[in-house]
């Protein structure tokens, strides 16, 4: 049976603070080989200072404007030589040894993808989140667990489904999640008491709007050829549920 490699991607612009505790719980992580990739979008704190100093851990390194975190996540993918790719972005962590449990799954079941358990770190609470539920999608995009640590993907998938897509701004992981899963790839995920990746609080998306999401969503919907009854029913629900929530 094929045993099966790993690239770790970490995409960052200007986070001195939290670069370093990213990449040591990268490149700590024993029983398991992997290249590491840092994608950088042209830093002008002191990241890339810090990145250097752990370079002889890291495969490649890659400093340059980019238009966006798609972009940079694309970079990184191009710039991979091994079989499954996950990305770890600054500021998430992985646990201690917890890559190992992930290459596993794919050494033991005939997968494309692994969703692995992370714990997700909002302003005032956490929660851990497991599995995914491929029929959910279609509804709703808060069907998994997370993409920044908790997304394992097939190198050979990216090609036959595509890379991020550029025109959606902040939400282009929704676009390929549904992509692959209206191609129907066999998925797997770790189990909850196997915490694999832990979200900052924060991220990129965080800075977005509840409508610029939503459009964003929507359109991303329509793209993959939705039901536009249904697209239209979720996009009205969506709007009825924000405005009761801030009753």
């Amino acid at each position: 049976m094929k045993k099966f490699s790993l690239t770790v991607i970490t995409v960052v612009k200007n986070d001195e603070k939290n670069i370093e505790k990213t990449i040591k719980s990268i490149i700590f992580q024993k029983a398991i080989k992997f290249e590491y990739i840092i994608v950088d979008g042209g830093s002008n704190d002191k990241t890339l200072k810090i990145i250097k100093k752990y370079k002889s851990f890291i495969k490649k390194i890659i400093s340059e404007k980019d238009v966006g975190i798609y972009d940079a996540m694309n970079k990184g993918i191009k710039k991979s030589n091994n079989d499954i790719i996950v990305f770890c972005n600054s500021g998430d962590s992985f646990y201690k040894n917890s890559l190992k449990n992930v290459i596993k799954i794919f050494n033991e079941k005939n997968v494309d993808f692994v969703f692995g358990t992370v714990r997700r770190n909002y302003t005032r609470t956490s929660i851990v989140k497991f599995g995914f539920d491929p029929k959910r999608i279609f509804y709703n995009f808060d069907f998994a667990t997370a993409h920044s640590t908790g997304f394992f993907l097939k190198q050979k998938i990216y090609k036959k489904i595509g890379l991020y897509d550029l025109k959606f701004r902040c939400s282009s992981d929704y676009d390929l999640y549904l992509r692959l899963i209206k191609r129907k790839f066999i998925g797997a995920s770790t189990a909850k008491k196997d915490l694999i990746g832990n979200v900052a609080s924060g991220g990129f998306s965080s800075k977005i709007s509840f409508f610029s999401h939503l459009l964003e969503e929507t359109k991303i919907r329509l793209n993959n050829n939705q039901s536009i009854f249904l697209v239209i029913v979720l996009f009205l629900n969506a709007i009825i549920k924000n405005i009761i929530k801030k009753l």
